[in-house]
């Protein structure tokens, strides 16, 4: 009876693999527009991603390689990325040309037209208009297989270039035999270090006919950091030639490896079909139906961009390069790359926690392998490299969504520790965090979307620790996942950022500014998926909480301050097109309005989601914008991975089948009840003993004036009515005293430089400490700006430049002043004539955010503000394509010298130059504390 139900269920698993769902994948979906997708040949999850460069400028919209509206093609390399939002791969590039060879990217490339471009799931072709050649390219794992047809008879070339894309530390060819060749590449880019080596095996003998060598070489080794070489052979009219090219991130000898064990076929329409078969297994796994060609198109082609990435980072041997750049071997397990966790934690991970189980505990296994060899879990891992793009710790997403759903196949004691370090290190404000319990603008950038993206990575972690029957470890990561609370604003229901003890002014929730990673406060304020319910409570209850979520929907559609190209698929402040707001619109649900969620829902998916190359709304980030599709078509979503269960809408098309790994079926139709959906795969899960857990108290605001005059009045508020607060002040003439806390009964008046530092305490639990410092003007003088300040850069005012309070080298804390496009040019007005003999003021450089020093600094001096002379010019001497962010003082000693006013004039660098990635843009002038003695 057993082997009966095994065959048959395989029989049932070839039916279904036998269905030919890779025919509506259509790969130049997300092409055009900012869906930074590729459309060359890839198998799910494969090494290689074989694919046409038209982009080598590290561009925005370039970061895949590919943008559909190109018109020439650089050549095929076999690393891509798909739908970041920062440029890399494009690893060992070929190109076919006819005629005398040329190493010049601008005569090897060509033109081609869309009507000669195809491209299907592992499989894509073009003809190259310049030379007349058609090019058809497929792949398995981690060989990529090319068919050139070179349509006029002549001499046929294969360039080989090694500087193409981006910069080449270490490059080398070894010459095999005339039909072999092996290629080691070692590149910086948004990866740092990253390792790839390469077995080329032609089709017939080629003999070198040109090169570029800045290294050695010899007859048979090339090495340089310009490095490129053409293979030349004669041709006839119609004749092909085969190229198939193996990969491998550890060395020649894997390369070789890969090689005999997928790159011996001969037939490349059999590799092609295969590729075909397996993405027909893949995508088979989530079955819909519907009469509309379009839709089914857009369906398949998001599971398709789904199992795009990770991809496998081992060879045929288990052989991979850690993140230590050491040499390892897996075992039961394979070892992956390319985790965009701050997007993928969101949708794409819980996806595969539903229909691929086992893929996901390999990804944990690579998690844990990756913080054994580089000391935490993966941020934003590329290459083995951690190049520690976005903010929080989402891997500790994915190990407690996997954990909660009862995934096996890896250490739940390890991924736990794992998991604990990376929330007990000293980096990106998490010192302060510990610390404070929120994060400051003093303390770090981007502070209230690490606090509450912080906050939910902790409740994941006491998930994980309550599932190991950790009570200390839960209760110390539940207190700790209530931080957010210390941001909400119960004035205005915000995020808000706090500074110096006070929430920031002036506030506008619409405004995208350096408090937060890629949005704005009404992006951020519904981040709290850990505590949805404490959040409505926060709100007032659920029928103002539904009143805050209407109101994105309804607000202007325009953001302010920075502009944000990620920003995208505005309805009002809700944002598509970026990964904070993927969650809102279910929100409703929790305030028993579920008809609302379905309206929005459904909106986003006729709307946002096209069968076209600009059908995506925005990034695809590896998988998450598709991800958000595709469990949303079907019903479902995960608003808090980390719980084994889904919120529900009304599903999008009439039939879904969901073919799980354990072999049933689930079917969903728009009929299936929410009950059903809301356990859809996970119905054995039980959940964990419930335990108790301190509720936090929220640390006091403390307003005053920052800088005043003579005097000014300290009120200290709590952001919960039912907490006492506790208060001591210290000021200069109560250095050498002894101070206590004591209680506080009401605002209270300060003359002197003062520090006042507060906490809250409710039910014996007492908050952190709220410290703020109160500074008495070093000065009475009045400043002019004559400048217009960039309305984000504006440090509080322009006494800040004056103020005596120095901005340090992280510049997005607040304290910096920024002017962009024009010279800075201010009067100082010191009341009464003054003898001066020193001036400064302080200029900072960041090269890559366009922010350099001023050509030159002049000071000039006048005793009625009409009047000026030139005292002293200082020029720069820091070189603008110096990336190290440094603060310089353009100070100056002078005769004395009587004035009343002063009038600083800094020249400022320029349109950015073409070396530079902004290159045209207008730098900025950042500057703060301007002095006088």
């Amino acid at each position: 009876m057993k082997r009966n139900l095994v065959a048959f269920s395989l029989f049932i698993t070839q039916i279904i693999w036998a269905q030919n769902y890779s025919q509506y994948v259509n790969p130049f979906i997300g092409t055009g527009g900012h869906g930074h997708t590729f459309p060359g040949a890839i198998i799910p999850f494969g090494m290689v991603q074989l694919s046409p460069d038209t982009r080598i400028d590290g561009s925005w919209d370039g970061c895949s390689g590919y943008h559909y509206s190109d018109s020439l093609i650089y050549g095929f390399s076999h690393t891509h990325l798909n739908g970041t939002g920062v440029s890399d791969y494009g690893d060992i590039m070929l190109m076919p040309t006819m005629g005398n060879p040329s190493l010049s990217s601008k005569d090897y490339s060509s033109k081609f037209s869309h009507k000669n471009e195809k491209a299907a799931a592992g499989f894509y072709t073009v003809k190259l208009d310049k030379n007349n050649i058609d090019v058809r390219l497929t792949t398995t794992k981690r060989v990529g297989y090319h068919e050139y047809t070179f349509n006029n008879t002549g001499n046929a070339n294969i360039i080989l270039d090694l500087n193409h894309r981006d910069k080449l530390l270490e490059g080398e060819v070894k010459i095999i035999d005339d039909k072999t060749i092996e290629v080691f590449r070692r590149s910086e880019a948004w990866a740092t270090n990253q390792y790839i080596y390469a077995r080329i095996e032609f089709s017939k003998p080629m003999k070198i006919s040109k090169k570029e060598v800045n290294g050695k070489q010899d007859n048979n080794l090339f090495t340089g950091t310009r490095l490129a070489l053409a293979f030349s052979t004669d041709v006839k009219k119609g004749e092909k030639i085969q190229i198939k090219v193996a990969i491998s991130p550890t060395g020649y000898e894997g390369a070789g490896k890969n090689m005999l064990a997928e790159g011996q076929a001969k037939d490349f329409e059999s590799v092609k079909k295969q590729a075909q078969t397996d993405w027909d297994k893949e995508l088979s796994k989530i079955e819909v139906k519907s009469d509309d060609k379009n839709k089914l198109a857009t369906f398949y082609t998001a599971l398709y961009h789904v199992f795009t990435q990770p991809n496998i980072n081992m060879d045929v041997d288990g052989r991979y390069r850690g993140r230590d750049n050491k040499l390892y071997t897996a075992k039961d397990f394979d070892y992956y790359t390319v985790f965009s966790l701050w997007d993928t934690f969101r949708a794409a991970h819980p996806l595969m926690t539903l229909i691929d189980r086992k893929r996901t505990s390999d990804f944990i296994n690579t998690f844990i392998k990756q913080y054994e060899q580089g000391g935490k879990l993966p941020v934003w891992e590329l290459a083995s490299n951690e190049t520690e793009c976005m903010i929080g710790y989402h891997a500790v997403s994915v190990i407690a969504d996997a954990m909660a759903k009862g995934i096996k196949g890896f250490d739940y004691e390890k991924a736990f520790q794992a998991s604990k370090n990376s929330a007990m290190l000293d980096i990106f404000g998490l010192n302060a965090y510990k610390q404070n319990n929120y994060i400051s603008m003093d303390d770090e950038s981007e502070s209230v979307s690490k606090t509450v993206e912080y906050a939910y990575d902790d409740w994941c972690i006491a998930q994980m620790a309550k599932i190991l029957g950790k009570k200390d470890d839960y209760q110390y990561f539940m207190k700790r996942s209530q931080n957010w609370k210390n941001l909400y604003n119960p004035n205005n229901g915000f995020m808000q950022p706090r500074k110096n003890g006070n929430w920031y002014e002036p506030f506008d929730p619409r405004e995208v500014n350096n408090n937060y990673t890629e949005g704005n406060s009404w992006h951020y304020s519904y981040s709290v998926q850990q505590d949805i319910p404490g959040l409505i409570a926060a709100h007032g209850g659920k029928e103002k909480f539904e009143q805050f979520i209407d109101a994105i929907f309804a607000a202007p559609d325009k953001t302010t301050g920075r502009e944000q190209v990620d920003i995208t698929g505005l309805i009002g402040q809700y944002a598509q097109g970026n990964e904070p707001s993927h969650h809102i619109a279910y929100l409703y649900n929790f305030v028993d309005k579920p008809e609302k969620t379905d309206a929005k829902i459904k909106y986003i998916l006729d709307n946002f989601y096209k069968n076209t190359p600009d059908g995506l709304i925005g990034n695809e980030d590896c998988g998450q914008m598709s991800a958000w599709y595709i469990l949303s078509a079907m019903g479902i979503y995960s608003v808090t991975p980390g719980l084994p269960e889904w919120e529900t809408t009304t599903p999008y098309f009439d039939e879904i089948k969901i073919h799980l790994e354990d072999g049933t079926t689930r079917t969903i139709t728009k009929n299936t009840g929410k009950a059903e959906l809301k356990k859809l795969g996970f119905e054995n899960i039980q959940p964990s003993k419930d335990l108790k857990y301190a509720q936090l108290t929220t640390s006091p605001v403390i307003v005053a004036d920052r800088i005043f005059d003579f005097s000014t009045k300290v009120a200290i508020t709590t952001l919960n009515p039912d907490d006492k607060v506790y208060f001591m002040t210290l000021d200069d003439s109560d250095a050498n005293k002894r101070k206590t806390f004591i209680p506080y009964k009401g605002p209270f008046t300060i003359s002197k430089s003062t520090q006042v530092t507060a906490y809250a305490e409710r039910k014996g639990e007492k908050s952190s400490v709220t410290v703020a410092n109160f500074n008495r003007r070093p000065n009475y003088w009045d400043i002019n700006i004559l400048s217009k300040v960039t309305p984000q850069y504006t440090a509080n005012g322009k006494l800040a430049l004056i103020d005596g309070i120095r901005g340090d080298v992280n510049w997005r804390k607040g304290e910096w002043q920024g002017y962009q496009g024009q010279n800075f040019e201010a009067v100082i007005d010191f009341k009464s004539p003054q003898q001066i003999t020193k001036l400064s003021s302080g200029y900072l450089q960041d090269s890559k955010a366009w922010i350099l020093m001023p050509k030159k600094v002049e000071y000039y001096a006048s005793m009625n503000n009409k009047d000026f002379f030139l005292l002293k010019t200082i020029d720069n001497d820091i070189d603008p394509k110096d990336e190290k962010v440094q603060i310089k003082e353009f100070s100056t000693e002078i005769l004395p010298t009587e004035a009343r006013y002063i009038k600083v004039k800094a020249y400022y660098f320029g349109k950015l130059p073409e070396w530079h990635q902004g290159a045209g843009g207008d730098a900025y002038i950042f500057i703060d504390e301007i002095s006088a003695k």
